[in-house]
């Protein structure tokens, strides 16, 4: 059995692991401490650039004739971060000199386009604010629990949603949450020393990533006896595992938290063909991907060695996720593999997943109109039973039907 990438099906009829899908652009994350940005305007625009940039640690240098009643506000304040120095007279070539960024809220497009040229001659990567053509960078929107910082962009096609999409974001992480990034870099170098690499590391880190949304702060869980029983516990993660995961009917929308949480904890992950690209999307990136074909009528039936091949990876202290459509409790095969497993003595957790037969009846029941004559499975009087045939048409060889 042998790992393979994956996209969507080709015409061959192979299958390879899915990979990051297009991108309108690429999300990097800019270190500024201690670094010059320029700043052209005195506009509330720039103000709000010019404070966004300092609180990143950027030495700004605001060059404009006259601040507005936002930029006096921002120098009177100052700023936790950089520093802010003004300038009392428009930009010149000679400014963007040793400057790592150069932001300008300019009134035409002919400055626009003098200060792009000016900064590209220095090789200043340059934004002009609402002047997409200008930008060789832009400003998302911002979630900030530094050291933890998430960035927004819809590539300047709706800021709105952007906006909404960050407020969405900041319901869902508690502000401690910057409080338990910060430890997790002062105890960083602890763990390098404590835990080998590998399993033991990934352990103490999803241990104390699931002790960060708690909804405990730090003090309350030093108060409870701090991270020392995360490293015992992690200690003794050398030992491999294997999971069945239940995929539903190969849909992402359809698993369970638990579900999705395993697969981002998995080092090799055996899928049904029918499971969906968006299902492997979610697991790790350096999570191995091997497909599992079931059905018969094929040239290769890897069924049969799926279970010494987890009982391998296991024994090698590899996190197998056995994925599977339907829920795995109701699976023949699974059923036979845990059995496998439990005589070789390797621990087997199983998350349930919902029935592909039910996932898709109910799907059907909500979003198809009754037919005239037809009863609905909600009448229980008359709807005692539902009988399910399924047919599988492979893309080799001949159908099989259950």
């Amino acid at each position: 059995m042998r790992p393979t990438s994956r996209k969507p099906a080709d015409a061959t009829g192979k299958r390879r692991p899915a990979r990051v899908g297009e991108l309108a652009c690429l999300p990097l994350f800019f270190p500024l401490k201690g670094r010059k940005v320029v700043i052209a305007g005195g506009t509330d625009a720039a103000a709000w650039k010019a404070e966004l940039l300092a609180a990143a640690g950027a030495n700004v240098h605001i060059y404009a004739e006259r601040p507005g009643t936002c930029l006096e506000a921002l120098l009177e304040q100052g700023s936790p971060g950089g520093t802010l120095s003004y300038h009392p007279h428009s930009w010149t070539p000679q400014c963007f000199s040793g400057a790592a960024l150069a932001v300008a809220d300019v009134a035409s497009i002919g400055e626009a386009k003098a200060f792009q040229c000016a900064a590209k001659a220095e090789g200043v990567p340059v934004n002009v604010i609402d002047n997409p053509q200008f930008c060789e960078f832009q400003f998302g929107s911002i979630v900030n629990r530094s050291p933890v910082v998430i960035g927004i962009s819809t590539n300047g096609a709706a800021p709105i949603l952007g906006q909404a999409i960050r407020r969405r974001i900041e319901t869902l992480l508690p502000h401690c949450l910057k409080d338990w990034a910060a430890l997790a870099r002062r105890v960083r170098s602890t763990v390098l020393e404590t835990l080998s690499s590998g399993s033991q590391r990934r352990s103490f880190w999803e241990s104390f990533t699931d002790l960060a949304f708690s909804g405990r702060s730090v003090l309350e869980a030093a108060e409870a006896g701090g991270l020392e029983p995360l490293l015992v516990e992690a200690k003794s993660a050398a030992s491999g595992k294997v999971t069945f995961v239940g995929g539903a009917h190969g849909d992402a929308e359809d698993l369970t938290l638990k579900a999705v949480r395993a697969l981002q904890s998995a080092d090799v992950i055996l899928f049904d063909e029918r499971i969906d690209d968006s299902v492997l999307e979610l697991a790790r990136r350096e999570a191995t991907r091997v497909p599992v074909e079931l059905r018969s009528g094929r040239e290769i039936c890897l069924q049969e060695g799926c279970a010494e091949m987890m009982i391998s990876l296991a024994k090698q202290g590899r996190h197998v996720v056995r994925l599977k459509t339907g829920d795995p409790v109701d699976d023949s095969h699974a059923g036979k593999e845990f059995r496998r497993l439990a005589v070789e003595g390797i621990p087997v957790t199983i998350v349930p997943g919902i029935a592909s037969t039910c996932a898709m009846v109910m799907d059907r029941c909500l979003t198809q109109p009754l037919q005239p004559g037809a009863i609905g499975l909600s009448c229980d009087t008359a709807a005692a039973q539902l009988h399910a045939v399924t047919g599988y048409e492979p893309r080799h060889g001949k159908g099989n039907t259950n």
